[in-house]
């Protein structure tokens, strides 16, 4: 119950990385919020984890509409008062607009991101002074290791992801005097239905070639880092990076082609 009684709000939480987030947060004690456009859907999961005996409610938020973030934080103060640890989990791009820089529209470029970013500055921006008020409070940024290494495709995102793990040192850094601290997680290739759907077999396959833990991460082994992060555990860690992604980027980059090698001999 290492987050008995606190406030948890969690972003694009009706599936994948989200949603193990908010369940891991339940069972821990919190009283968790989903945010959500698809309120049918997000009523559905809390009403599932609710009949288990955990306090999950639900607050609408659209990403694509910048005035939603603040209406969320501002709904969720009026339920419980106060928020205590903030989950930025948004993050979108499209595989088929969101190419190398040759191929990419600007304003395809440019809507990633915004809406990326926008997913944690306005939301941050407006819990800050509640979190101020309440002596202190804990934001956790997801990231992805794709913000790490620079990649041929996917420009817009990997940019913004970048920019979200330098946003998060400066909110450490800008917030700490009120006890709020702010890390991130990384998640690498994680086994969710928007990544089995958007990554062919043959790019799983030579990606986790690439990987010294072979595998794609559980939603749940990302939701384990935010816990840490959410909790008393890490009351003195603030402006950390920490990538969930079984070792991707950390060897070298003939890693597969050495693990190849060596498996031949």
């Amino acid at each position: 119950m290492r987050l008995k009684d606190k406030v948890v709000l969690v972003t694009a939480s009706t599936r994948g990385i989200g949603l193990a987030i908010v369940e891991a947060c339940a069972k821990e004690g919190a009283i968790v919020y989903m945010g959500a456009r698809n309120m049918e859907r997000a009523k559905e999961r809390a009403d599932e984890f609710n009949a288990q005996g955990y306090q999950v409610r639900t607050v609408y938020n659209d990403a694509s509409v910048l005035e939603s973030y603040k209406q969320m934080i501002e709904s969720v103060i009026k339920q419980s008062g106060h928020i205590d640890v903030l989950v930025n989990n948004f993050g979108t791009s499209d595989p088929k607009t969101d190419l190398d820089i040759e191929h990419t529209e600007y304003h395809h470029f440019i809507d990633t991101i915004q809406m990326n970013l926008a997913s944690v500055f306005l939301p941050v921006q407006a819990v800050i002074p509640y979190m101020r008020e309440n002596k202190g409070g804990s934001i956790i940024n997801i990231s992805s290791v794709g913000g790490m290494i620079p990649d041929i495709s996917r420009i817009g995102y990997a940019i913004s992801k970048d920019a979200v793990n330098y946003l998060t040192k400066n909110i450490a850094v800008q917030t700490a005097r009120d006890q709020i601290r702010c890390n991130a997680v990384m998640p690498g290739m994680t086994a969710t239905e928007a990544v089995t759907n958007n990554m062919s077999e043959g790019f799983t396959q030579f990606f986790l070639k690439h990987s010294p833990i072979p595998r794609m991460a559980k939603p749940e082994e990302i939701a384990h880092a935010v816990i840490y992060f959410a909790s008393d555990e890490s009351k003195f860690t603030t402006g950390q990076i920490l990538a969930v992604s079984g070792g991707f980027g950390l060897a070298t980059p003939l890693y597969g082609d050495m693990i190849d090698l060596s498996n031949k001999h």
